[in-house]
């Protein structure tokens, strides 16, 4: 199950302009303030894709695997979209704006995360191939056999829910498949 196959909407669009400007402006610092810490975040996901290598990983995706096509977004600089401004002063009426958040600061971000988060569900398949009420959603992280795996009296040890797991055992299948 995904995690939010039954999650309800968020909302935000019904509440946005009953917030005050200085709410949403310290909003707008708050959105920001990540930018301070993706050089660790970079690091952390370069580190965790280095060690699923050097531990034997091939077929790893890459960052620029969940990056969108160029081809695909809507707008240049000459045809972005700006927005009537707010208040005096507002970055959304300036297109280099919308282009560097769109273009750039959320695509990379959220590539960045997504991909960090499939390198981690690897981590985990690999290491710790021990079912959980989550486990079925790392099947984005689905790996040929998990360490404990490799050795015959250690694979022994396991349920038979983690041994024939195929998350992390691609010797099995789950029926119907």
């Amino acid at each position: 199950m995904k995690a939010c196959e039954n999650c309800q909407r968020v909302e935000i669009g019904k509440n946005h302009n009953h917030m005050s400007i200085p709410a949403r402006a310290l909003g707008m610092v708050f959105v920001y303030l990540p930018l301070l810490t993706l050089p660790f975040v970079i690091l952390s996901a370069y580190l965790t894709y280095y060690h699923l290598r050097l531990v034997g990983g091939r077929n790893i995706k890459t960052w620029s695997d969940f990056l969108p096509d160029r081809k695909s977004y809507r707008y240049t600089y000459q045809t972005q979209i700006t927005m009537k401004p707010t208040f005096t002063g507002s970055a959304s009426q300036f297109k280099l704006f919308w282009i560097l958040n769109c273009t750039w600061y959320c695509p990379y971000s959220v590539a960045l995360f997504e991909w960090h988060t499939y390198l981690v569900k690897i981590v985990e398949n690999w290491w710790c191939p021990f079912g959980h009420d989550r486990k079925e959603g790392y099947g984005e992280g689905k790996i040929d056999k998990s360490f404990w795996h490799l050795n015959p009296v250690d694979t022994e040890k396991m349920t038979p829910e983690d041994r024939f797991n195929p998350i992390w055992n691609e010797e099995v299948e789950k029926p119907g498949e």
